[in-house]
């Protein structure tokens, strides 16, 4: 099994920036893509970006493209998404999220790190 543990999120003004990581434990090399979400308030919970875990192919949602960058770093099981030029709308709460390789589906998830951008 796989935990993961989120971490990074806070209040910035629009504009600003932040990262978040996001730490894996346990059967980390299982792992085939991690991911990042997000829920805002009232909405529903949308994918943000992805990466996989072998040969770092990337996906990112319209909305953040240009502005945030995924990454990760293997050797310290970790995945990063910096999050440049924030905007307003970019308030929600952040989850990150494992895919096993035996389902390729997202069924490990973290716990969530709220981020709030002020205009």
């Amino acid at each position: 099994q796989v935990q993961l543990v989120e971490s990074g999120g806070g209040l910035v003004q629009a504009g600003g920036s932040l990262r978040l990581s996001c730490a894996a434990s346990g059967r980390t090399a299982n792992i085939y893509v991690t991911g990042w979400f997000r829920r805002a308030p009232g909405k529903e919970r949308e994918v943000v970006a992805h990466i996989t875990r072998s040969d770092g192919i990337t996906y990112y949602a319209d909305s953040v493209k240009g502005r945030f960058t995924i990454s990760r770093d293997n050797a310290k099981n970790t995945v990063f998404l910096q999050m440049n030029n924030l905007k307003p709308e970019d308030t929600a709460v952040y989850y990150c999220a494992a895919a096993p390789m035996q389902t390729r589906s997202f069924d490990v998830w973290g716990r969530g790190t709220q981020v709030t951008v002020s205009s």
